[in-house]
């Protein structure tokens, strides 16, 4: 039976979960934030996005017709398409299917990266539908590794507007990211984001939970 995100494996820590937006997969920030990350003197879990792997799926869908419950299998396999990428461009991270696995490699003082699928696929708590992505996975994971804050990392600024009104996350984000503090980073977070890390402080501005009905989704 799968858990459900109230329940957590351990009492919130100062672990930080940071989903790395699968829009910066072409960009010079992404390395920078990868190595500002790394001076978060707390254990940190980076959740990937799908990036063009999950448009390739998008695409791929579209053309050919297939149902949304194998897009959302697919869908996790492109975030582990692009957590592979990632793992392979900095040696401080290491690939883990689990929070118990997580624990591990913090313990080691390296950087975890979730890999979905073994957690995601087919689990009661995940509906298999685009109105969940990657923010929403990192909030769901979040929960359920006991972290105390989600940065959701992306590739354009949110203006407060967007934060105030949720159109910054997935529709059903807010069902995920209530018992926790999330806060949302740009490139204009990215220049002073390794001191604040080495602060033990998250970088970014703190989004704001709200009804899910009246949320949208931005690139993820």
């Amino acid at each position: 039976m799968s858990a459900k995100p109230s329940q957590r494996t351990k009492p919130q820590s100062p672990h930080l979960v940071a989903k790395i937006g699968g829009s910066l997969w072409s960009s010079a920030a992404l390395l920078g934030w990868l190595a500002a990350l790394a001076r978060f003197p707390h254990p940190v879990t980076i959740v990937p996005g799908g990036g063009p792997f999950a448009d390739a799926v998008r695409k791929a869908q579209a053309a050919m017709r297939f149902s949304d419950a194998t897009a959302h299998r697919m869908a996790l396999l492109a975030m582990e398409q692009y957590a592979l990428a990632l793992a392979d461009l900095d040696q401080r991270l290491s690939c883990v299917a689990t929070p118990i696995e997580a624990a591990v490699i913090h313990a080691e003082g390296r950087i975890a990266l979730w890999r979905p699928s073994a957690m995601a696929s087919g689990s009661a708590d995940i509906p298999a539908s685009w109105d969940v992505t990657s923010d929403s996975l990192a909030a769901w994971y979040a929960g359920l590794a006991g972290a105390r804050n989600l940065l959701l990392v992306k590739s354009v600024d949110a203006t407060g507007a967007e934060i105030i009104a949720g159109e910054v996350v997935d529709p059903l984000f807010a069902r995920y990211a209530t018992p926790f503090d999330v806060k949302i980073a740009g490139p204009s977070d990215l220049a002073a984001a390794g001191a604040i890390f080495a602060n033990g402080d998250i970088p970014g501005t703190t989004i704001a939970m709200i009804n899910p009905r009246r949320q949208q989704r931005i690139a993820s």
